[in-house]
């Protein structure tokens, strides 16, 4: 408790799932935290979280939600790049439509977030960027997603290598977290639960991850426990990248 005692961040994509649970997880220990969606605010987030309704992959709304942090918080601690859409497509049935949705909030959300916030992060600020393991293996169908994952790995060395020893940057790589993405990934593979089935016997954790897992990863990355940890793309999958094809469990 009070990990985060006097820090203060922004953390996007909110409303639900894995940017919930940080959100969450980050005024438990004592941040002060804003968060936003394109919706309007949701009705159970806890009354201490600020919301603004933004698109991230609109430069306009970008700037308006960095104003609105310094006119709160004065200076910001963490940022939280984890708002994301997937497309289920093969890169032949893509439209120019799809690249300029995808990678507008998964590629230069991330690039404008971390381009306005630097300048008001204190020292000893951390950046966690909220990647994929589709970065460095992809999934069939997601030809855009797994693109825009690897950019977010990239940005976020070259953010640690650029901006250090002022700044942190790391990245999160998540498996399968069971989430709305999760659900369209598997629902894409035709046959939903062989899917499931088949991906869960590549798990040694013998479970699917949860929102939960990710934000105690963010947790720590965010508090000054992880001071000496800049750089890095943390892989958080129940040990689903380690296990060989041949994993006796799907025979």
């Amino acid at each position: 408790m009070n990990r985060l005692n006097g820090k203060t961040a922004l953390v996007t994509g909110g409303r639900q799932g894995i940017g919930r649970a940080i959100v969450d997880r980050f005024v438990i220990e004592g941040a002060q935290v804003m968060t936003c969606g394109r919706g309007p605010r949701p009705r159970d987030l806890p009354q201490a979280v600020l919301w603004e309704t933004a698109d991230v992959a609109q430069k306009f709304d970008v700037d308006a939600l960095t104003d609105r942090v310094v006119a709160a918080f004065g200076e910001l601690s963490v940022l939280v790049n984890n708002a994301g859409l997937q497309i289920e497509k093969t890169i032949v049935e893509t439209t120019d439509r799809d690249w300029d949705l995808l990678m507008g909030v998964n590629a230069k959300a991330v690039f404008m977030l971390c381009r306005d916030c630097i300048p008001i992060m204190g020292k000893g600020g951390s950046i966690i960027n909220i990647g994929s393991i589709s970065a460095s293996s992809a999934d069939p169908g997601l030809a855009l997603y797994n693109a825009s994952k690897a950019f977010v790995q990239g940005l976020t060395r070259s953010i640690a290598v650029d901006h250090g020893p002022a700044i942190r940057c790391n990245a999160i790589s998540p498996g399968w977290i069971l989430t709305g993405m999760a659900d369209a990934a598997f629902a894409a593979a035709g046959d939903t639960e062989q899917a499931k089935r088949d991906a869960l016997a590549r798990h040694p954790a013998g479970r699917f991850g949860q929102p939960a897992d990710i934000a105690n990863l963010a947790l720590w990355l965010a508090s000054d426990e992880a001071a000496f940890a800049t750089g890095q793309c943390y892989t958080l999958d129940g040990g689903l990248t380690a296990a060989s094809p041949l994993n006796p469990g799907l025979f």
